[in-house]
């Protein structure tokens, strides 16, 4: 308790003493069917404590939260004051991750017992019982009458609504308390969350509270347990694989920003345009997720090309130039094994397509390109020609789109420009991620002696426009060096690899102060993936 700020202690104390006040009367009340509520209290802190046993086999995982069927069986089938206490133990013995656990034990426990004391006096109110075969003192017993199951659905489901609200509501003023927010951002979103899966909870605390009145008695309440016991732990499942796969993700982009640290930020750029243009293309939402992923992991394969080349701040030459453009391949090897990912490899490996045929690494054309190819191809071209690097400014929004426009049907498919062109005009252009140094979008016109749009450093590149990819000038490889095709391009960048030092420590002026430009005529290697605008 020390480490709490006054205010949250005393906002603990406050729900203890109403705790303790909630389940006082089942504790004096010479008639609480003590066996009922002992075998639902004990079943509830057993369903707490199974996730802490050395089982066979995997452990239950953690994120399966709170089993509350059982308690609302006991807000269905017992007083409000005995539910309360069927809570407690359960609540006592919840997961804790953060310290002091001793009080967030204590706080689960007296939350939980409020909350089934709220849910008791909801149900009971709407006659809730009745529907059910009789009063709460018949918990322990047969019902006086053959229950009404469709009659007991909306106390049922306004007591499962009142014990969600009791709950969320402790949750914001805790939180308010505690960690100081407003009271609007500590409740901010808290019920949305939460009472679809407490309605849940309770529709199988009401069939529990069925059965368990029944002729069959209490096995038969137990069966409906277990069901409802593996769908919360095949849900937790999910969602552990879930945060497993952006962990992933992460991962892989981190490795690639570390490697290539003047594009940091430039993958969740693109995943965010990929996105956008998707959602304008009418695409379902299970696939904007897979595009967003191919956005996110489309240089991924640059992990794999020699550090010395992303940093080179000299002209590359055909060799190496024919390094860099492996790294589509590079990625797919690297992510094919990853099943979640989907049509995002094929992305991945073919982002540097053309249209027009004369992409990498393969010489794809038209619809022979993935779709989310196509996507990814044009918000990767955008983001690099908006994003400032050391070696260019970055260009407007208008001026990029232009760009891309016009390199439409021959380097880009034009649906996908037009979808990105859309999509930044009804929406705008807000890019979530931005490197450190990152002066994103300039809309002024460049000053003087900076190079401005269409302008690659010191000095434009000659027969090349100024668009990603090169949009139809030299061809997507720049200064006029075209593929040699698919088989023969990759043997010689495989044999100069093999040629270059073993050494693959970036130069020592790579990341300086003195690296901020490239020679006059030259390009730097951070273009070398073929993008005429950057990665």
């Amino acid at each position: 308790m020390r480490g709490l700020p006054p205010a949250a202690r005393g906002f603990v104390l406050c729900a203890v003493l109403a705790a303790l006040a909630c389940t006082a009367p089942a504790l004096t009340d010479s008639a609480t069917p003590w066996p009922a509520v002992t075998l639902l209290a004990v079943l509830y802190l057993g369903c707490e404590l199974v996730r802490h046993c050395p089982l066979p086999g995997p452990r239950v995982p953690e994120g399966i939260g709170s089993f509350f069927p059982v308690v609302l069986a006991a807000v269905f089938l017992l007083t409000p004051a005995a539910a309360a206490l069927v809570a407690l133990p359960g609540g006592l013995a919840a997961t804790v991750v953060q310290r002091p656990a001793g009080v967030r034990r204590v706080w689960h426990g007296a939350q939980q017992s409020m909350g089934a004391w709220a849910a008791g006096q909801v149900f009971g109110l709407l006659g809730g019982p009745a529907a059910l075969g009789g009063g709460p003192a018949a918990g322990s017993g047969p019902p006086a009458w053959p229950a009404d199951l469709p009659g007991a659905m909306l106390p049922a489901t306004a007591a499962a609504t009142a014990f969600c609200l009791v709950i969320t509501t402790l949750d914001g003023g805790i939180l308010a308390a505690a960690e100081r927010r407003p009271a609007a951002t500590a409740w901010h979103g808290l019920v949305p969350l939460t009472l679809a899966a407490h309605c849940v909870h309770g529709l199988a605390g009401l069939m529990m509270a069925v059965m368990w009145r029944s002729p069959y008695g209490v096995p038969a309440a137990l069966l409906v347990l277990l069901p409802m016991y593996v769908s919360c732990w095949v849900f937790a499942q999910y969602h552990r694989e879930h945060a497993a796969h952006q962990a992933t993700i992460r991962a892989l982009v981190q490795a690639v920003d570390i490697k290539d640290r003047y594009t940091r930020g430039h993958s969740e750029r693109v995943g965010q345009a990929s996105t956008m243009i998707a959602r304008e293309l009418g695409m379902a939402e299970d696939r904007l997720e897979v595009v967003r992923f191919a956005g996110i992991l489309h240089d991924v394969g640059k992990i794999g090309v020699p550090t010395r080349l992303l940093r080179k701040d000299g002209p590359l030459t055909p060799q190496e130039r024919r390094i860099i453009e492996l790294h589509p391949e590079y990625g797919h090897e690297m992510v094919r094994g990853i099943g979640f990912l989907g049509e995002a490899r094929s992305a991945i490996l073919h982002h540097h397509e053309r249209v027009d045929g004369t992409g990498y690494p393969y010489g794809l054309t038209g619809e022979q390109i993935p779709v989310l190819a196509r996507v990814v191809a044009v918000a990767d071209a955008f983001d690099a020609m908006t994003s400032t690097r050391s070696y260019s400014r970055a260009r407007p929004v208008p001026t990029a789109l232009a760009e891309l426009e016009r390199c439409a049907g021959a380097q880009f498919d034009a649906a996908m420009v037009r979808a990105l062109t859309d999509a930044v005009g009804r929406h705008g252009w807000h890019p979530v991620v931005t490197s450190d140094d990152d002066l994103q979008v300039i809309e002024d016109p460049a000053p003087a002696g900076v190079p401005g749009p269409g302008v690659r450093g010191p000095a434009a590149r000659p027969g090349r426009a100024p668009a990603a990819d090169g949009g139809g000038g030299g061809g997507a490889d720049g200064g006029g060096f075209r593929p040699q095709g698919p088989r023969t391009a990759r043997s010689a960048a495989r044999t100069a690899l093999r040629a270059l030092p073993a050494q693959d420590a970036a130069p020592p002026a790579a990341d300086g102060p003195g690296s901020q430009a490239p020679p006059a005529g030259g390009r730097p290697g951070r273009d070398a993936d073929g993008a005429g605008a950057g990665a």
